[in-house]
């Protein structure tokens, strides 16, 4: 009877165990950035900290910057939807033509900061778009800080500057610009700016500030031409933190609770907030150098905005020609934009 209760004792143990062991889920989490990156570091790092902190550690994440786990950053958004990947962060630029209303938030001269217009365009996706995400759990949308010009060897003063210079586009509708102001725009993911700047394959790109140290902006350009930034911005990137449907719906409920609080509109917010700060020492950066920044005068900006509204109008009739209002799309982001500023 004795060795009996230790048996019985034993397997309820073991059962016990196995049943811990079964509440520990481990998700695998892809992006292109580098780890040396403040979107690696503050953003990303930070919410999967968060998240195995919240859940009182029964998620782990196995953490692969810099595509380890294989592919190119146009792959990352099907290998959530696919399963190869739990998570991934990236931009929707990566998929073109995949989610056209989304990019709203990427026409010039649209984004007036990134945390505000992060949060518009979870409101706007959520009312507007939701069904270009239908094959992920979708965590979070948000936008980059202003963008503006880093060049090798000319200065960047006004539209005509930009004539004929190979300049780098991160999506369609900011390559699509590049073309409108003159310039021969060249799509190019972020981690190969460094290897094209080097080799001549492109004379400069648009970026926001935060990135510059971390794909060597700050050495490879010497001149760079930012707007105000208390105007709306030449242009940003709109990015997609998504989680693989069938792992999420796979989670138990305490579990689904942990990453439905840290998903959604405050999420979004925070994730451009963060990466807008990161601008400050990307900025830094540059000092001490030789490098020049130039900034745009108002009259300068009022000839950028002009140029630029020819991007509009060719989005606004896309969409339509697809079956939407692009008319209407366009101006419900923007008073999201401006309810959010407020």
């Amino acid at each position: 009877m004795k060795f009996k209760r230790l048996v019985l004792a034993a397997a309820l143990g073991l059962a016990a165990t196995t049943g811990a062991w079964a509440q520990t889920v481990t998700l695998k989490f892809h992006t292109f950035m580098s780890p040396q990156s403040g979107v690696w570091k503050n953003m990303h790092t930070a919410w999967m900290d968060k998240i195995e902190q919240d859940s009182g550690g029964k998620i782990k994440f196995e953490r692969y910057p810099a595509m380890q786990l294989g592919g190119t950053p146009f792959n990352l958004y099907d290998q959530a939807r696919d399963g190869v990947v739990d998570v991934v962060w990236t931009l929707v630029g990566n998929t073109p033509g995949r989610m056209p209303r989304t990019e709203v938030f990427e026409l010039p001269f649209t984004m007036t900061n990134a945390e505000a217009t992060s949060r518009a365009m979870w409101e706007y996706v959520q009312a507007n778009a939701k069904d270009e995400f239908k094959d992920v759990q979708l965590i979070a949308t948000h936008v980059h800080g202003p963008g503006l010009f880093h060049t090798k060897s000319k200065q960047i003063k006004s539209v005509a500057d930009l004539k004929g210079l190979k300049m780098r586009g991160p999506t369609r509708l900011t390559t699509n610009l590049l073309k409108t102001l003159g310039a021969t725009p060249v799509g190019l993911p972020l981690p190969q700016i460094p290897d094209a700047m080097s080799k001549g394959v492109i004379d400069g790109a648009v970026i926001p500030w935060e990135v510059v140290p971390a794909v060597k902006v700050n050495e490879l350009a010497k001149f760079h031409s930012e707007f105000d930034p208390t105007q709306p911005a030449l242009y940003t990137t709109t990015f997609v933190m998504a989680m693989n449907k069938a792992k999420y719906d796979s989670l138990p409920a305490d579990l689904k609770k942990v990453i439905d609080a840290n998903s959604g509109l405050e999420t979004s917010g925070w994730l451009g907030k963060v990466q807008q700060g990161n601008d400050v020492p990307g900025r830094k950066s540059v000092d001490g150098r030789s490098n020049v920044v130039y900034r745009f005068s108002p009259a300068e900006y009022e000839a950028f905005k002009k140029a630029a509204d020819q991007v509009d109008d060719d989005w606004v009739k896309e969409m339509t020609g697809k079956g939407h209002d692009g008319k209407a799309l366009l101006e419900s982001a923007r008073a999201l934009i401006a309810k959010h500023t407020k």
